[in-house]
């Protein structure tokens, strides 16, 4: 390996705990069952390519028992890690949960490439991502339009009838003792062609310089423009490129942040990559090819699509029909490197498999199944809306919800929404599961059940017992006990305010973590009791703000905490301990992140795309990884940012004081500003990170679009300013925490600002 390109490769020498280790997946090298790809707890993978598969089955033994993780519905065994491909895509639960839209195309597509062998540790087997928009030309793209989208049933070269008829022409005349036919003789994905795509980011440059002996290739055939790109591959008969999953997510893909010198091609000097008319930045392409990719025009079709990459027309007399055969040598089984003895032979074979692609393993020997319809799953979908307001709850102390959490999956054992007033109250509400039922058919609750069981939400009924209790004698001491099981003392500093980000729950509402102490501790109280089961202690100020990393009922977490000290710190949450561990008896913090200059007063956490951002009360927003690095400052905000919020996409939104909205890419680069004219008490994101809700001291509740901060709907006002927001599990219920002790609970439905649906229905 070039030296230069060694340089980017890091543990090459290391060690890793077992703890860490998360997932064990077999893999392929040069088309051999001789590798294992090790998912580690910091987000990284390690790739192992060892002499033979009795090596593989050794190491698998060795290691920890955790199967492929957690994510895929398949038992954690170390005969999960050593299944085939096509054993896991058919033990996996994660077709039924696309068919059922409950997980995206781009998500479905990245579990097919990931069991298939795809990887981004080995470029040959980089992962594969279809074309999916083929108007590259006009002003504006119209995503209803069915002419703007690509036909998936056909392959990238079969498109052009003319260029298919050149194919099929060659694969019947083709005549060889030893090479069977093929339509293609190159591939949709090759190590070269990724590093074509990627070569102005790094260490892609130095890879991609290191392949064309230290020179960029000629300026023609370097990726330069995103209409040519799809043009050559309409046209050009030794290109049938399909995508890689950056096109749906990096937009720094397309920058030429390096200001390498690039050449000068047939069109003028090459440098960052031109974009569609219809994209007027990086980040505009990437988010309208991305709504293309989860447009129902795509869902409906990309099952013909996986049935031509890793499917039934992958191989076989299908895939003649199909016109869909590469030379030999990429599919998996067409040569056992071990009986070729000749060396000149064996290193020519294993040149042909490293530079001239790899079909990835075979999941499929029947027709892939279709996605369900939005229609079909949810028909009333798109009929008319519900009253905007579902029910308001009132709490007898009058305090201001200051925190909501909805932990309202129906697996829990008891699903709830948690809330925490000023006066240091908790509220374990209960969440009525079978609401939605109950509102859709009306004629099951005549007469048989009482009204609450036709509201979403009922009272924790300890306080609604207190509350109850009459005013006197042992009455009055009943009540003031039951007050006590619900409340989380009085030792909160006198410094600082009370907001929503001083609170964090866990998934199944058994434990509260608060922050605002005056010893500078955060700490863990149980729900049932009141009672606090740890003081963790680490930072030199009082502790200001908290935040969770998404987790499901059974799995850790990283919890943040920020604080006056002007640090954020981050723990780990042990779901089986239920507590925060250390080393050793006490609690310690993972990592240390620094950075800021004054009071740390926001903070979120993402352990999916292993981000910590934080804002301090001298403005500047920094974000940091998980294991403590300092990645970037965020720029261009006014004052200090109040509230933090961060999509699975990497978008980072803002709230600093008088409304001032501001939304960053995770990598740097400002979006938008808005000055709302509200000042924004609250904010929160849509699960897929498209929509944002904000409540204030106006009491209005708010939806915007978060790429472009556009205002899309108000709620009904409320008659007080609104402290907390959050939405349920199926998103169908966004709850308002008042400053009166109400809570106001609003039916939303977020397909009624989805284009697609808008134009269509």
């Amino acid at each position: 390996m070039c030296m230069q390109v060694l340089a980017y490769c890091e543990h090459v020498h290391a060690k890793w705990h077992f703890s860490e280790v998360r997932a064990i997946f077999s893999r392929r090298y040069l088309l051999q069952n001789t590798a294992l790809e090790i998912f580690l707890a910091s987000r990284t993978s390690v790739f192992f390519a060892f002499a033979d598969t009795a090596t593989v089955r050794r190491v698998v033994k060795a290691l920890p028992r955790v199967g492929v993780g957690i994510k895929y519905g398949i038992p954690q065994t170390r005969r999960a890690s050593l299944m085939s491909p096509r054993q896991l895509f058919r033990a996996a639960n994660m077709t039924q949960k696309w068919q059922r839209r409950e997980i995206s195309n781009f998500e479905y597509l990245m579990f097919l490439n990931t069991v298939a062998g795809r990887t981004y540790n080995d470029l040959n087997q980089y992962p594969v991502f279809p074309w999916v928009v083929t108007n590259y030309e006009s002003v504006e793209l119209d995503l209803s339009q069915p002419s703007n989208y690509r036909d998936l049933s056909k392959p990238i070269g079969a498109l052009n009838p003319s260029r298919r008829a050149f194919f099929e022409e060659r694969y019947s005349s083709w005549e060889h003792d030893q090479i069977p036919p093929f339509h293609y003789g190159t591939h949709y994905s090759t190590s070269a062609f990724t590093l074509n795509w990627l070569l102005r980011l790094e260490p892609f440059t130095t890879m991609f310089l290191a392949l064309q002996g230290g020179k960029f290739d000629h300026p023609n055939r370097m990726f330069s423009s995103v209409a040519t790109a799809w043009k050559n591959s309409q046209r050009d008969t030794s290109d049938v490129k399909e995508l890689i999953p950056e096109f749906y997510y990096l937009p720094e893909m397309f920058s030429n942040w390096g200001g390498y010198k690039l050449g000068l091609s047939e069109e003028g000097p090459v440098d960052d990559v031109v974009l569609p008319p219809w994209a007027s930045t990086p980040e505009e392409f990437v988010r309208i090819n991305k709504m293309a990719l989860e447009s129902e025009f795509v869902s409906c079709q990309l099952h013909q699509w996986i049935d031509l990459i890793f499917g039934y027309k992958q191989r076989g007399p299908e895939a003649v029909r199909a016109c869909n055969v590469f030379y030999y040598l990429t599919y998996e089984g067409a040569v056992e490197l071990d009986s070729l003895h000749d060396p000149t032979m064996r290193e020519a074979v294993e040149n042909q498999i490293r530079n001239f692609g790899q079909t990835p393993s075979q999941l499929l020997m029947e027709p892939h199944p279709p996605r369900s319809s939005a229609m079909h799953l949810s028909p009333m979908m798109f009929s008319g809306v519900c009253e905007d307001v579902c029910m308001v709850m009132k709490f007898v102390s009058n305090s201001p919800v200051c925190h909501i959490s909805a932990n309202t999956y129906p697996q829990l054992p008891l699903p709830s929404v948690l809330t925490v007033t000023s006066n240091h109250q908790f509220a374990l509400n209960r969440w009525n599961s079978n609401y939605a039922i109950t509102v859709q058919s009306p004629s099951y609750s005549e007469g048989t059940q009482s009204p609450a069981a036709l509201l979403p939400l009922s009272m924790d009924p300890v306080l609604q017992q207190g509350s109850t209790s009459s005013g006197g004698g042992s009455g009055s001491s009943s009540s003031s006990a039951q007050q006590q099981r619900r409340h989380l003392g009085d030792n909160f500093s006198q410094k600082i305010k009370i907001r929503s980000n001083c609170f964090v729950t866990t998934v199944d509402s058994r434990f509260i973590i608060a922050c605002g102490f005056w010893d500078n501790s955060f700490r863990v109280f149980s729900t049932e009791t009141a009672k606090i089961v740890q003081i963790v202690f680490g930072h030199y100020g009082v502790v200001t703000c908290l935040s969770r990393s998404e987790c499901n009922i059974t799995s850790d977490c990283y919890v943040a905490s920020g604080s006056q000290d002007c640090t954020v710190l981050l723990w780990h949450w042990n779901a089986r301990t239920q507590m925060i561990m250390g080393e050793g008896d006490s609690p310690t913090p993972r990592a240390t992140l620094t950075g800021h200059e004054s009071e740390v007063t926001a903070v979120v956490i993402s352990a999916e795309l292993g981000l910590v951002v934080s804002g301090s009360q001298d403005g500047p927003v920094l974000v940091h990884t998980t294991g403590g690095e300092l990645l970037r400052c965020l720029d261009g905000g006014e004052g200090a940012p109040g509230h933090l919020a961060l999509s699975r996409e990497g978008l980072v939104v803002a709230v600093y004081g008088r409304g001032h909205v501001t939304a960053f890419t995770m990598n740097g680069c400002r979006l938008r500003h808005q000055q709302h004219t509200d000042n924004v008490q609250c904010v929160i994101l849509s699960r897929d990170g498209e929509y944002m809700m904000t409540g204030g001291d106006k009491g209005i509740v708010e939806v915007w679009r978060t790429f472009s901060l556009a205002l899309l709907y108000a709620f009904p006002t409320c008659d007080a300013p609104v402290r907390s927001l959050a939405l349920s599990h199926d998103q169908r219920f966004l709850m308002a925490g008042l400053a009166t002790g109400s809570i106001v609970v609003f039916h939303i439905d977020f397909n009624r600002w989805h284009h697609e649906f808008q134009q269509r229905y």
